[in-house]
Parts: structure tokens; C-alpha cells; sequence
């Protein structure tokens, strides 16, 4: 595909490019850099990892051990953060190139962007254990023989609470979230990150958003990952809350009303869901977003590496497959993504394929990655007048 072109193509002075933008010209400078962007397939390499992707599809995990890793879903990316805590992924400070939504009114140059990343510009954060501010509380007492938290904030009498059984219960009392009462419910600019794991998405945004109106919310499928958010030292409960959350349970509430968000983040998250529970996700987030907000997605794409990966007896449907720690992860096409996103409602802005080609200098070992990323915007009513516009 094309190189994207006008203003999302080009970065801030001192600001690293946004993808799209450092080509591979000339094969001899391969190991110069780590990664190339936008790297054309050939018909005998598309035709390969399509060949490859029939090969390990051909024998199907048998359905009921499909149905098991459904049923357990939880517990497997329980163990999955128990084991990995915060030390697998990398807090990821390439979001404010690919999303500036994150943070728009930061201009950061990249000495400044960078700064953040050994905590010398980080500004002290009361929290812990017990404390509370604003109103919202942080976790305060855990019962170990009935693994029970109650997370309170007293002002809107919520309590998100761990059942026995490692469930999330948000229960709201008589609180009317239409009232306009609920957690940063004073905020002016709202951001929902979905499948939060231990903060990687969410403590760069709290650190490098500094508008004095944002909240954003950050909730996971797993509560041991939430765990690690709300006890981390960084963890602002003036600024942010944690919670638990099932997305694809219908009755799992949310702690914000519909119409209330300006932005949902889904990095590589809807890929783990069942893909016929795909469309009902969606369809619920969109009603989450004002007006005008955006869901702002980074995932798989199809043929990406670790679709080809994939060995014989690992496949649960088409481009579905389960890894050996029993996560599951689906490889999307830009069609596929589209199609979910507008019948949900919402207009595209972006819908790209990231073709990288990473390189092991040390090494020399090539890896084709293929990733999608979109933005797609809830419209405003009709006869809504937005900057002068009537839509």
C-alpha cells in the first residue's frame, strides 16, 4: 500500500515520524535500522504465508477443549500476568506519534517525549494502598481466604468487587449514571482503554496528558492485571480508575453513562475475543462515545508472523488460533475491521496496514509484521453545527 500522505504523515518537528515513513530503498542498508516501514509483499511471498496459514488451519482444536478455553478465558490470562507482571510489555510511548487524540494539546519534542521514560520528569503521584483522594479511593483491604476486594468510592457509592470465584461485580446502589454522577464524571476529556493489562497504555497517557480536565478509565478482563494497575506506584485516583470487566458479557456494566467518552483505545485486545462476540463488543463501546469521540484500534493483520507461527493442531477457526498458554488471538483484515466498526454506526478516519519488517541486527534475522491500525468516529447528529459545519 501507499505511504498515508497530508498532515497525519507528517510528524512534529523532533518527534519521531509516524509509520509509513522510513522506506527500505536500497537492500544494502537492511541492517541499518531496526525496522522498515510499509514493506511490499511479492506475489511468491503473499502466496507462501498463504499457503503456510491453510497448512496449520487444516486440523482444528476439537470443540470441546474450544469450548474450555471460552469457559476459562479468565484464568488463562490470569496466569498469564501472574507469571509476566509488568515485565513482558514495554510502555508504549509510540502512541502519542500513531494517536495524538491521547494527548492533544501536548506538543512534546521528542527529548521531552522520551524524558518520562526513566521517570526524571515525572511528577509525584500520592497513592498506595488506603489512600484517597478526590473522593476515589484505592484498593484499601483484601480478604486472602475468600479473595474478596472492595474498591469504594464514597461520594457515588460504587464498589467493584472480586466474588469468590474472581468475578467483577460493579454494583452502582441507587446511583442514576444519567445524573452525571460517576467517576470523573467532573472531567472534561474522558478516555476508556480497554484490555488494560498492568498500564502500559495508561501510565504514558496520565504522564504525558497533563490537562488538568482528563480521566481516563482503564478495565481488563483479568483481575490480576488490575490488580497491578491499581498498586502501581504511579496509580492517580484522581485521574484514573481500574476496574474489572467482562466485555463480553452484556450485563457487565460500565462505570460511565452512554454519550460520555471521548476516546476508547483497543490495542491488540479485540483480537482475543471470539469473533462472533466481536460485533455485540463494538456495538456497546460505540454507545459509550459523545458525539464526534473516536475508537482508536491497533491489532493483527493477516499473515502477520506469528499467524505463520502457528504449528499444526493450534487453529480454532479461520485465522483463529489458541497459544500454548491458552490465550487466544485472531488475525484481522482491513475489511473485517471496517465492516465492525461502521455497522456499529461509527464513520472511518484512518483504517491503515502496517507492513514492518523488523530486524535482529545482532543476529541478522528479518521478521514481517503485519498490523492494522484505525480510528473511526461516532458522527454528530444531523443538523449538529461542529467548527462552523453543519453535518
Amino acid at each position: 500500500m501507499a505511504a498515508p500522505s497530508g498532515p497525519e504523515a507528517a510528524a512534529a518537528p523532533g518527534r519521531r515520524p509516524p509509520f509509513g515513513s522510513r522506506f527500505l530503498t536500497d537492500p544494502s542498508r537492511l541492517f541499518q535500522h531496526n525496522a522498515w516501514d510499509n514493506v511490499e509483499w511479492s506475489e511468491e511471498q503473499e502466496a507462501s504465508a498463504r499457503n503456510k496459514v491453510q497448512e496449520n488451519s487444516r486440523q482444528l482444536v476439537p470443540q470441546d477443549k474450544q469450548d474450555e478455553y471460552e469457559l476459562n478465558a479468565n484464568e488463562y490470562w490470569n496466569d498469564f500476568y501472574k507469571i509476566h507482571e509488568n515485565g513482558f510489555f514495554k510502555d508504549r510511548h509510540w502512541l502519542f506519534t500513531e494517536f495524538p487524540e491521547l494527548a492533544p494539546n501536548q506538543n512534546l519534542s521528542q527529548s521531552e517525549a522520551s524524558a518520562y521514560k526513566d521517570g526524571s520528569t515525572r511528577k509525584p503521584i500520592n497513592t498506595g494502598l488506603g489512600s484517597c483522594e478526590n473522593g476515589l479511593c484505592s484498593l484499601e483491604t483484601r480478604t486472602q481466604e475468600h479473595h474478596q476486594l472492595d474498591l469504594m468510592k464514597d461520594r457515588n457509592n460504587i464498589i467493584n468487587r472480586l466474588d469468590a470465584d474472581g468475578e467483577a461485580i460493579l454494583k452502582l446502589g441507587d446511583l442514576k449514571l444519567s445524573d452525571g454522577d460517576f467517576p470523573g464524571s467532573s472531567a472534561t476529556y474522558r478516555i476508556l482503554e480497554v484490555g488494560c493489562g498492568a498500564g502500559n497504555t495508561v501510565f504514558p497517557i496520565l504522564q504525558t496528558n497533563n490537562d488538568p480536565g482528563l480521566f481516563v478509565y482503564c478495565c481488563d478482563f483479568s483481575s490480576t492485571a488490575v490488580d497491578l494497575v491499581q498498586t502501581n506506584a504511579e496509580y492517580d485516583s484522581s485521574r484514573c480508575f481500574a476496574f474489572v470487566h467482562d466485555l463480553c458479557k452484556d450485563q457487565s456494566p460500565y462505570p460511565m453513562p452512554e454519550e460520555s467518552l471521548d476516546i476508547v483505545i483497543l490495542i491488540f485486545v479485540l483480537s482475543a475475543l471470539l469473533p462472533e462476540k466481536m460485533q455485540r463488543v463494538i456495538n456497546r463501546l460505540s454507545r459509550l462515545l459523545k458525539p464526534g469521540g473516536m475508537i482508536l484500534l491497533r491489532d493483527y493483520g493477516r499473515y502477520d508472523l506469528a499467524q505463520l507461527r502457528f504449528k499444526k493442531g493450534r487453529c480454532l477457526s479461520d485465522n483463529f488460533y489458541v497459544r500454548g498458554d491458552g490465550t487466544r488471538v485472531y488475525f484481522f483484515t482491513q475489511d473485517e475491521l471496517d465492516a465492525l466498526f461502521t455497522t456499529a454506526g461509527l464513520e472511518k478516519v484512518q483504517n491503515l496496514v502496517d507492513r514492518r519488517l523488523q530486524v535482529n541486527r545482532g543476529k541478522q534475522v528479518t521478521m514481517h509484521r503485519v498490523w492494522i491500525q484505525c480510528k473511526y468516529r461516532k458522527p454528530f447528529p444531523a443538523g449538529h453545527k461542529e467548527n462552523g459545519h453543519i453535518h
